[in-house]
């Protein structure tokens, strides 16, 4: 099973933060180079394409996240141990990598009438910045994109969008035994969240989407941040909060809510991230899933499917996939070709 031998060439490649980057492109090049492949575009990214009126495309991130001590095996040397391969990146998403280049190597280029491509991103990890590159680039993607993030081969068509805010309060420092004398951004913070929390809880969360697996927007105030001492009167106060998006008005609404708060209780917002939900329907497919977590397939159009093996331990110690899901993810990955590509 080639795919293996793939993942341990791939895995060796260290790409914390893309440090060789340069290296993994080379390689993944050179291999699609051999299938027939030609180069499109290359920068930090790579865009190669086979045939003509390309139907379907691939979609991977070469680089991976820090690891931390606890591994049991070099993170960088993939190791067998039993049914599964342990390394840095196995599961996100150098397994996906592996599995879709040795499709296409078992691929009968001639039993398909429509063209592929190829598309490898770096920063995924951190902002994403690749897959904005090429967006950028007004891409004409293919009408069918495959991201190969893991799944555990469950064929995800959907993902909630994101919208994540900070929260600055303000207020006037004094001794904390003559708070009168001054105001007390945590109070302004704590009040306006709560008013935040009940507007949500009235008007949003009651919304639901069966399509999702958990079928309403949420809420979360991840991080909260105020004052300096215990004696003393709290001058600033953040709060950082995100909603996991099902329906895209959502952020409009949340949007006007927060400029009203922010005007009850002189504070202000910055919207640190908005990406828009997603649900696509693909026609030869009869059970698909949805995803809770972001990927690359958020940034861009067409008909998506996040599809990769498992099981899922990304940015897990002791990261891994199995050797059964691994060759899973090659055949569910023939087989979609082989529907895309013969419309």
């Amino acid at each position: 099973m080639n795919e293996i031998k793939i993942l341990k060439d791939l895995v060796k490649f260290n790409t914390i933060e893309d440090k060789e980057n340069k290296e993994i492109l080379d390689y993944i090049q050179r291999y699609l180079e051999n299938l027939g492949f030609k180069l499109e575009k290359r920068e930090k990214y790579l865009i190669m394409s086979y045939g003509q009126n390309c139907n379907i495309g691939f979609i991977g991130h070469s680089d991976t996240v820090e690891f931390i001590d606890g591994w049991n095996t070099n993170p960088h040397e993939l190791t067998q141990i039993g049914d599964m391969l342990y390394g840095l990146g196995s599961c996100d998403m150098k397994g996906g990598i592996a599995a879709f280049l040795q499709a296409l190597a078992e691929l009968d280029f001639k039993k398909i009438k429509q063209g592929i491509k190829v598309y490898i991103t770096y920063d995924e990890e951190i902002g994403f910045t690749g897959i904005k590159d090429i967006v950028y680039l007004n891409e004409k993607m293919p009408k069918y994109l495959i991201i190969g993030e893991p799944t555990d081969n469950k064929i995800m068509t959907g993902c909630k969008g994101l919208f994540a805010v900070k929260i600055f309060t303000s207020g006037i420092k004094v001794h904390s035994s003559t708070p009168h004398k001054g105001k007390s951004a945590n109070t302004s913070m704590i009040k306006l969240l709560t008013e935040l929390e009940e507007f949500y809880n009235s008007n949003i969360k009651n919304k639901l989407n069966e399509k999702y697996q958990v079928p309403y927007t949420t809420m979360n105030i991840g991080l909260l941040n105020g004052g300096s001492a215990i004696n003393s009167v709290a001058a600033e106060c953040m709060s950082y909060v995100d909603f996991r998006i099902i329906d895209n008005e959502h952020i409009e609404i949340l949007k006007e809510k927060l400029q009203e708060l922010c005007e009850k209780y002189d504070a202000k917002f910055v919207v640190d991230i908005e990406v828009k939900s997603f649900y696509n329907d693909i026609e030869f497919l009869d059970k698909t899933y949805t995803a809770g977590f972001m990927t690359e397939a958020s940034f861009i159009e067409g008909k998506r499917m996040i599809l990769g093996p498992g099981p899922m331990t990304a940015h897990e110690v002791n990261e891994h996939v199995s050797i059964a899901s691994l060759r899973e993810s090659v055949n569910l990955y023939k087989s979609l070709i082989n529907k895309a590509c013969n419309e």
